[in-house]
């Protein structure tokens, strides 16, 4: 067991992260829990939700040391007052500990120091980000799934629900036809539209962007879905010509698990943009810079 280690969380939609790291910088420990959203806050069941998700949090990571410092990555952060207090409740520490911010403030600087390069990140949503040598964060999209985030995994699963649903008003049971509907229609559990509805309006937007997954796996056999995960590229594409067009060509990072659902939304990214841009497919686990910069913290705050 290690002691007075960096914690470092990088909460997303449909799972949240987390790793410890030692004051070298080793990652000791690392385990996922379910997925949370500041957007949870709002009301009084998904507070007992996002309690409930910190609560076992804790009790994995308190099996392996004791944390000193947090820096936490959050999506759909507002203000994280409520956060703040339930994390300094549960690891016993002072809030100078604690540092919140957006998970994709986190998932920048797990590939980028500050002015190098931009993140575009799809995972239930989408993101472009820039954050500048001053410190400055910058964002194309990251609007939210209601008003858009294309390229994102929830909108990848309502582009094709859409989709099939349009097929049917136009011809009932086209949908038995259609690979991508068979896919659909298993992981949501029939084809009545009553699950379709409870489906789409009674789940949390991470479960919703799960969906993308029978949405990839079709793909091979499935010219719509193909097509919809090709469009999923060129969103993404376009967060990063945003970003390009007011700060100037600079690498780029893709990141996020629905990135990386099907290889065609790399393909269509990457030929949506310039040849003279630099893009890679990967970058480093955010929950592991977060631990890093969590431990370093603890070097220069006393340790409680």
């Amino acid at each position: 067991m290690t002691h007075g280690a960096g914690l470092g969380i990088d909460a997303g939609g449909t799972r949240t992260r987390w790793a410890l790291a030692g004051s070298d910088g080793a990652i000791v420990a690392e385990g996922e829990v379910g997925g949370l959203s500041g957007l949870q806050l709002a009301s009084e069941a998904g507070r007992h939700a996002v309690q409930a998700t910190l609560t076992q949090l804790a009790a994995d990571v308190h099996v392996h040391s004791r944390v000193a410092a947090i820096r936490a990555g959050v999506t759909g952060m507002g203000d994280g007052a409520l956060l703040h207090a339930q994390l300094a409740a549960l690891f016993s520490l002072p809030p100078a500990a604690i540092d919140l911010s957006s998970d994709i403030e986190i998932a920048y600087l797990a590939s980028f120091a500050p002015g190098e390069g931009y993140l575009v990140y799809s995972g239930t949503g989408s993101i472009g980000a820039f954050i500048d040598t001053d410190g400055q964060f910058h964002r194309a999209g990251g609007r939210g799934v209601l008003l858009d985030d294309g390229g994102g995994g929830y909108w990848i699963a309502r582009e094709a629900l859409r989709h099939i649903w349009r097929g049917e008003d136009e011809e009932p049971g086209r949908w038995r036809t259609s690979p991508m509907a068979h896919a659909v229609f298993a992981q949501i559990g029939g084809d009545d539209w009553a699950l379709s509805r409870q489906f789409m309006y009674g789940q949390e937007r991470g479960a919703i962007g799960k969906l993308a997954l029978a949405v990839a796996a079709s793909a091979d056999n499935d010219p719509v879905a193909a097509a919809i995960l090709a469009r999923a590229g060129g969103e993404l594409a376009r967060l990063a010509l945003a970003l390009c067009q007011r700060f100037g060509p600079r690498p780029l990072v893709l990141a996020g698990r629905a990135a990386f659902i099907h290889a065609s939304i790399q393909v269509a990214m990457r030929k949506a943009l310039p040849d003279a841009l630099s893009l890679t497919h990967t970058a480093a686990p955010a929950h592991h810079a977060a631990a890093r910069i969590a431990a370093n913290a603890t070097t220069i705050r006393p340790t409680p």
